[in-house]
Parts: C-alpha cells; sequence; structure tokens
C-alpha cells in the first residue's frame, strides 16, 4: 500500500541529498583503502572517524539485534561467500583475489542513507570480476523500469531479469528497504518479482535502499555461526550493491553515486 510508504518533505530530502553525497564520499575513501593486507577492523575504524567527520553517525553500529547482541562496527564487511554484515575483525585481512563488499550506513541530520559496493581487491578471477560487474549492472537496470506511476515490483522484475540472464542466482532472503527518518522503513523490497510484493505505484518523494545481491550457485543462504553473517548455501561467491535513491516526478535521483 502506497500510503505505508513515507512521503519526504523538501527539508527531509535535503538532508538525504546531503547525507548521501557525504556518505558517497566515505565510501570512495574507503574504495582507497580496501587494498590486500588491510584487515576489516582497520576499515570499519576508518569508516566511523569519516562519518564523524561528515558530522555523521554510523546507522549500523549499535543496531538491532542477533543472539542478544547489537552490530558491533559502523560497517558490515563480507568476503567473497559472505552475502552481507560481516563484521569487521583484526584477523581479516584482504587478500589479493578476494572480492570486498562494503555495507554502510549515516544518519545525517537525522535522516538515514545506506549504500553497498562490491570491489575487487587487486587482480581476481574473471568470474569474480563478472559477479562484480553483473551486480552494478543489475541495479541500474532495476533503476530504468523506476518511474511515478509505475509499480515499484517492476524494479525486482527487471533485476532478477538481468541477473538470470548473466547466470547468477538472485537472493531471496535478503532484501531491500524504505529508507529515511529511520534505517529500515516500509516495505521490504525483493531483488526478485513477486506479484503480491511492492504493487504500489510510485510517488515523488519516496525513498528506498536498492540493494541487489546475487550468487554464482544457488539462491539459498545461511546465518554463519556469529549470527549476524549471511553466507552462500553452497560456498560460492556472492556480490552485492545498493544505493538510496530517491523518486522525482521527472525521475529517479541516486543519492549515494559514487565515482
Amino acid at each position: 500500500m502506497s500510503d505505508k510508504v513515507s512521503i519526504k518533505t523538501d527539508e527531509e530530502i535535503e538532508a538525504m541529498r546531503e547525507g548521501g553525497k557525504r556518505l558517497a564520499g566515505i565510501m570512495n575513501k574507503l574504495e582507497d583503502a580496501a587494498i590486500p593486507g588491510v584487515s576489516t577492523w582497520e576499515l570499519d575504524q576508518t569508516a566511523e572517524k569519516l562519518i564523524a567527520e561528515a558530522g555523521g553517525i554510523p546507522s549500523f553500529k549499535g543496531y538491532g539485534e542477533s543472539g542478544g547482541k547489537s552490530f558491533p562496527a559502523a560497517i558490515c564487511a563480507s568476503l567473497n561467500a559472505e552475502i552481507v554484515h560481516g563484521i569487521p575483525r583484526e584477523d581479516r585481512r584482504l587478500k589479493e583475489g578476494d572480492i570486498f563488499k562494503i555495507d554502510i550506513g549515516m544518519e545525517y541530520r537525522g535522516l538515514h542513507t545506506d549504500m553497498a559496493r562490491t570491489f575487487p581487491v587487486g587482480k581476481v578471477s574473471p568470474e569474480k570480476q563478472k559477479i562484480t560487474d553483473i551486480v552494478r549492472e543489475a541495479f541500474y537496470e532495476g533503476v530504468k523500469a523506476m518511474a511515478v506511476g509505475k509499480r515499484l515490483n517492476l524494479y525486482s522484475k527487471a533485476v532478477q531479469k538481468y541477473a538470470v540472464k548473466n547466470d547468477f542466482s538472485v537472493v531471496r532472503g535478503l532484501v531491500g528497504h524504505g529508507i529515511g527518518r529511520e534505517l529500515h522503513e516500509y516495505p521490504q523490497i525483493p531483488n526478485y518479482f513477486d506479484r503480491k510484493s511492492c504493487r504500489f505505484r510510485l510517488r515523488p518523494g519516496m525513498t528506498f535502499a536498492l540493494e541487489p545481491m546475487i550468487n554464482a550457485g544457488t539462491y539459498e543462504i545461511k546465518l554463519a555461526e556469529d549470527g549476524w553473517t549471511f553466507v552462500t548455501k553452497d560456498g560460492k561467491i556472492s556480490a552485492h550493491w545498493e544505493n538510496t535513491v530517491l523518486v522525482l516526478e521527472d525521475g529517479i535521483e541516486i543519492l549515494t553515486e559514487t565515482k
């Protein structure tokens, strides 16, 4: 139901626009720092420092509960077969040939933006490069299917079609979401087509965190022993790409666009 989706005011949109711009700048710096030998904990410390310098608050740190514990870091740091929600660790260092996923959110002037990227670490295999490219392209294919008056599930249909056409599966157990006043708002947004999901029509002022997650093997997932990290059930690689977007009268604005 579209009346459940929060419509942002002009003031809120400007806060999200500026927050998204600042968060994208932070992601650019994290990409430059994600080199062989660096630990995911070091990258998390860098992210937290950059968020503070940007005038923001980490959206993820202290968020939610899993096994009675809230998330302990400013970023989710996931490698290879890990899909999302990897916990940064001092003993987890990036290696040449990894694909590394950073998911990061920031509250700025009371409004949240959220984004994720998959980065190749040094030189990677053709399969890892392909999945990194396709997850990014799948996001843009989804956005191209969006416009005022169109149903949101056309985004989901476009993402799934593009991923499957390129021989990847779409994760079904994890989804995108509304965003703004809260980190997670209505609705949940699948990256695969579901006739019953997200049938409402887009209106100006809606904001969403759209985040394709695709796997080289099965779409099935499982939760790791740490209670946070989701991994592919078959141990094959996964990639993730996310942006916060704003619906405008004449198109879709990506608030967290990077270089």
